[in-house]
């Protein structure tokens, strides 16, 4: 089993790709020492068994034009498993998104499969083959890659064939093709990707609730953010999460207070990163708090935990009767925006989630459905106008 290693044998092979009608991608990289994923091996496969292959995007000279044209080609489906990492990755390479896409992890939730249904399981439901994942956690930039690496690897694109087809025919049979499309428009959206480090403090955000806190989370965040992307090393590397958290909750405007800090290293607080550090702060306390966006979990809900409570029950209920996974339909977020809203922003209200769910979600909050145990099972009940 060989791997393309010159841009000239890629170029071939993804002309060959480009006449079917879809392609299963896949991608080995590793991260855990840089903030941008290292890609070490591509593989893609289509319906003929014969154009499946690997590729070393590791090779001396090799340019990934080809692949990229392949995934900016609109004629072709760009068929991925847990699409979101492989997705950044090619973003990375050329700022554009693999279209159009389908996602079969997605897509198998669609069709009632569970939360985040894993490859190896719609393997053996759907393609009849067990996955060897005894080289799932090698380190892929070591050349040469052995003949386990490369079988397990191609084996993620082969199998991946059947479970498109078979999941694409279940998608038409149940009439939600376009439920999907859906779905894929998010993941298709370049902002999806765009690591923007004014947006990172959100991640970090649910544990304040005062707007100067936010504040001084904003700025620090971004400045490890923007470290973090300079230096191409994870954040943690810069700084952890614990300590931008103690940071903003403490603000400190000194050295001596910054070095005071549990999770600060010793000596941190006298470099340059310290320094910067500070300076952050500073930014922080400078904004207006009135204009500072308080993150949703910081708001706090009112007394509708009974509500919200009722809406997990109701949307189990509809995730078994129509075979679709529930994470899906609504998150609890959503849940809990709900029932502090009845004209809340949130996907569950929008589109086939709001005919499937939302339009439930409503009339039980507001006394016009119930819920009755039949058998064991959660029924749905009209309740008449008093």
């Amino acid at each position: 089993m060989d791997l393309i290693s010159t841009t000239a044998d890629l170029r071939r092979a993804c002309e060959r790709l480009a006449a079917h009608p879809f392609v299963t991608v896949d991608t080995e990289f590793l991260r855990e020492t840089t903030y941008y994923p290292r890609l070490c091996l591509i593989q893609m496969a289509g319906p003929d068994p014969a154009d499946a292959v690997l590729v070393d995007p590791l090779a001396p000279d090799m340019d990934l034009e080809p692949f990229l044209g392949l995934m900016a080609d609109p004629r072709v489906v760009k068929v991925f498993h847990s699409a979101r990492q492989d997705l950044e990755i090619v973003w990375n390479l050329g700022r554009m998104v693999p279209a159009p896409l389908f996602d079969t992890q997605v897509a198998a939730m669609v069709c009632g499969y569970g939360d985040s249904v894993s490859y190896e399981q719609l393997a053996n439901d759907l393609a009849k083959a067990r996955i060897d994942k005894s080289s799932r956690f090698t380190d892929w930039s070591r050349r040469p890659l052995t003949d386990a690496q490369l079988t397990y690897a191609l084996s993620d694109v082969t199998h991946l064939v059947k479970i498109y087809e078979a999941l694409t025919a279940q998608l038409e049979k149940n009439g939600r093709s376009a439920w999907l499309a859906e779905e894929m428009a998010i993941l298709s959206s370049p902002e999806t990707y765009q690591a923007d480090p004014e947006h990172a403090w959100k991640r970090l955000a649910g544990r304040l609730r005062k707007a100067k806190e936010v504040a001084v989370l904003m700025e620090v965040a971004a400045w490890r953010e923007r470290e973090a992307q300079s230096r191409d090393v994870p954040r943690g590397r810069i700084l952890k999460d614990d300590a931008l958290v103690d940071i903003a909750i403490a603000a400190p405007r000194s050295v001596e207070a910054l070095g005071r800090l549990r999770t600060i290293p010793n000596g941190f607080e006298r470099s340059r990163t310290g320094a910067d550090i500070l300076e952050a702060v500073e930014r922080g306390l400078a904004r207006d708090p009135a204009t500072v966006p308080m993150p949703e979990r910081s708001r706090g809900r009112g007394n509708t935990g009974a509500v919200v409570d009722l809406l997990k029950v109701l949307l189990k209920a509809v995730a078994e009767q129509e075979g679709v996974a529930p994470k899906i339909i609504a998150t609890v977020d959503d849940l809990e925006a709900i029932a502090e809203n009845d004209a809340a922003d949130v996907p569950a209200l929008h589109g086939w989630r709001r005919t499937l769910f939302g339009e439930k979600a409503l009339a039980l909050k507001n006394g016009q459905l119930g819920l009755v145990l039949e058998r064991g099972r959660v029924k749905m009940r009209a309740v008449a106008p008093a």
